[in-house]
């Protein structure tokens, strides 16, 4: 008889998002009627720009004509777009072949997926607090994990040690859920490392396009050695709102190779293999978002999303209380007051002034007496909630 994947046995409850849906519904039971407000969304609120608007309705048009319609897509990702994606990078000075972007239905899909090109005998490096699905995934699979904590100590941005010992090392910056990111200095500290041990770092870079400080790496490809040590995870999802329409793109450089195998023609044959390439219509949508006016448009929706921000850390600054992110990220990573827990203030702004956020223990470990505030919320909730929340703690 055939055997099930028995890892999925040690897979622990997710119970965080389940819990935070389960408490709210409780809540909204008993006080019907009741203005919830929600900051732990991890969904944008905002819709698609125009131009990709008008790219998608394009394609379906296409989609009607016997002359301009496509079926099965090329698996790695249509030429227009790989192209596309790759003058991208090389406007903030990365240079690419686009032979080396793979498009994807979306980065949550391709950090699972990716874990294909490594033996399962490995271990993997997750800074904590974390992404929840880098563990998970790693655990589906059967590989070791190595926790590594971050705290106030080093504002969530931990270094290097001679005392990790990792095969894949899980780089999420700007951070979910913390909202810190590492400098050129840390970042290229974390290249060496891995170089040196012969180490593979996915770079998760879905919240590139909110960092507003030139100083700071949109791309590990920006900093020296990365091309033989790291596989970059991109996504249009809170860039450009794809949440719904599902686009994202992987970079993975040709000089990458571990026991003399070359990475990036791995990827080609499991791609060619296991998909057949993302729908014509949506990909298109994707190419919309880098034209000049694409990218004047989600600008546009971001500095909204930033505008949230600037409410929240004022009030947090009002009270007095430690939070990092914010400014480069969508996300603000606060201090429960009062030596609260995070599932303790959880309750307390449920049930005291309606406003709905992510409890940081849901993260690991090291995020307990942590909340996550997130900056996708409407501009008039989000006043509306740090209007609430300062008249709370003030009193």
């Amino acid at each position: 008889m055939i055997r099930p994947n028995m890892h999925y046995s040690e897979l622990k409850d997710s119970y965080l998002f389940y819990n935070i849906a389960q408490k709210t519904k409780a809540y909204v039971e008993q006080h019907p009627g009741v203005k919830l407000l929600r900051m732990g969304i991890g969904d944008v609120s905002l819709p698609l720009c125009d131009a990709v608007i008008k790219a998608l309705h394009e394609a379906v048009d296409d989609q009607a004509s016997k002359s301009s319609f496509h079926g099965y897509m090329p698996e790695c990702g249509a030429s227009f777009l790989r192209d596309t994606i790759a003058k991208y990078y090389e406007n903030r000075g990365v240079s690419l072949s686009s032979d080396e972007v793979f498009v994807s239905s979306g980065a949550s899909d391709e950090l699972g997926d990716i874990l294909d090109l490594f033996e399962r005998s490995g271990s993997a490096l997750v800074i904590e607090p974390a992404y929840p699905a880098y563990v998970d995934a790693n655990v589906m699979a059967g590989r070791k994990i190595v926790h590594l904590a971050s705290g106030e100590e080093n504002s969530f941005l931990p270094e290097p040690s001679e005392e990790i010992k990792a095969d894949l090392l899980y780089i999420c910056s700007p951070n979910n859920p913390t909202g810190a990111v590492f400098s050129r200095n840390q970042l290229q500290a974390w290249v060496d490392f891995a170089n040196e041990n012969g180490s593979v770092i996915l770079f998760d870079a879905a919240y590139e396009a909110f960092i507003e400080d030139e100083t700071l790496p949109h791309s590990i490809f920006e900093l020296d050695g990365a091309k033989t040590c790291a596989i970059e995870i991109c996504s249009l999802s809170k860039t450009a709102g794809f949440t719904g329409t599902r686009l994202g793109y992987t970079v993975i450089p040709k000089a990458l190779k571990r026991s003399g195998m070359n990475l990036n023609e791995m990827w080609v044959r499991n791609r060619t293999t296991k998909t057949n390439g993302v729908s014509y219509i949506i990909q298109k949508g994707g190419a919309a978002v880098f034209t000049e006016e694409g990218q004047k448009q989600i600008h546009e929706n971001i500095r909204i999303y930033k505008k949230n921000a600037k409410v929240l850390m004022k009030a947090l600054d009002q009270l007095g209380i430690w939070y990092c992110g914010g400014k480069n990220a969508p996300y603000i990573w606060m201090k429960c007051p009062n030596g609260m827990g995070s599932w303790e203030f959880f309750d307390y702004l449920l049930h005291e002034i309606q406003v709905v956020g992510t409890p940081g223990e849901g993260f690991g470990a090291c995020g307990e007496g942590y909340f996550r505030f997130s900056t996708f919320g409407s501009p008039e909730d989000t006043k509306e909630a740090a209007e609430r929340l300062v008249k709370l703690l003030s009193k």
